[in-house]
């Protein structure tokens, strides 16, 4: 049986960028994993707080933050992928502030 752990990640995806960048964002998106869609204006993927697994995002001062509930490895997988994806269509490296992305 797979073991369910909370997971956080901000990303180098700041609030203030232009709103064509943001665009991009929607679209990577709904071309990740487990896209349900937007509840409230907040994106899902896999389920909601109600749900065991899900994944969701919010964009914070300190970044695009993703909140997690699922497997390790799952999780891993996901964020490798978004982080990925983001750097390829974005035009930059995407990543955690903390480890140096800015």
């Amino acid at each position: 049986m797979s073991r369910i752990d909370v997971h956080n990640c901000n990303l180098n995806i700041w609030p203030d960028l232009p709103e064509e960048v943001w665009d991009k964002v929607a679209d990577i998106y709904k071309r990740m994993p487990g896209w349900i869609g937007y509840t409230d204006g907040i994106p899902y993927w896999y389920g909601q707080e109600d749900n065991d697994v899900f994944i969701e995002a919010s964009v914070e001062p300190s970044g695009l933050a993703f909140y997690a509930q699922m497997d390790k490895s799952e999780w891993d997988f996901w964020i490798g992928r978004f982080k990925a994806e983001a750097t390829k269509v974005l035009g930059f490296e995407v990543g955690e502030p903390e480890d140096g992305f800015v």
